[in-house]
């Protein structure tokens, strides 16, 4: 019961406004005891306490839900993420890409027609081919060649010219098609050799500013 008055008393006597309250404890003669906000009334044992007012909360609006027309459209909910950026009109369509150039034609190495003793020409990319050791007969001491103890050889360089530069390239090309002829009529020993050398000619000259022109 004590409870009970003292928060009444609370409640009432809490100002709008900070400030002090003041309390008052009333004993009466049968020890009844009573709490209140003003002086005892006269024949009761009084105990005055001051004590700091609390200061009553601002009070808060209530919220008044608000219905929209049942025509109005829904709102658009809130993006969490920024739009990804529209590309430019000229990247939507791809430029086209510059052709490629085709590479400088190279020229051809210079040939040679070379003249081994005794043999027929033939064309060299080197002015100065290996020299060859031609065998030569022996005899004896008598001139026999049966009673020869021995073996011995000529060392023989063959002579070569330069193909005249308004011949170049119709000799290159007939080099190239001797070649092709000389592998796929080769014996099966020396195919494989004479396509690999076929081969590269045909690539030299396909790369050559001699494959323009007319043959």
């Amino acid at each position: 019961m004590r409870g009970v008055l003292l928060a009444l008393l609370f409640a009432c006597a809490a100002p709008a406004v900070a400030g002090e309250v003041v309390f008052y404890r009333c004993t009466d003669a049968q020890g009844a005891l009573t709490v209140q906000n003003m002086p005892c009334p006269k024949g009761m044992q009084q105990t005055r306490k001051v004590m700091q007012a609390v200061q009553a909360p601002t009070p808060v609006a209530p919220v008044v839900p608000v219905s929209l027309p049942a025509s109005a459209p829904a709102a658009e909910p809130a993006k969490l993420y920024p739009a990804p950026a529209e590309a430019p009109a000229a990247k939507a369509a791809a430029a086209p890409e510059p052709p490629v150039a085709a590479p400088e034609p190279k020229p051809l190495p210079p040939l040679f027609e070379c003249r081994p003793r005794g043999g027929e020409a033939y064309l060299s990319e080197t002015a100065e081919p290996p020299s060859r050791c031609v065998a030569m007969q022996v005899t004896g001491l008598d001139g026999n060649p049966r009673t020869a103890a021995g073996d011995a050889c000529e060392v023989m360089r063959d002579t070569c010219t330069a193909v005249p530069e308004a011949q170049h390239c119709a000799v290159w090309r007939k080099r190239v098609l001797d070649a092709e002829g000389a592998w796929r009529f080769a014996a099966s020993s020396r195919a494989e050799e004479l396509k690999r050398e076929y081969q590269r000619l045909q690539a030299l000259f396909d790369a050559s500013d001699c494959a323009a022109q007319n043959p």
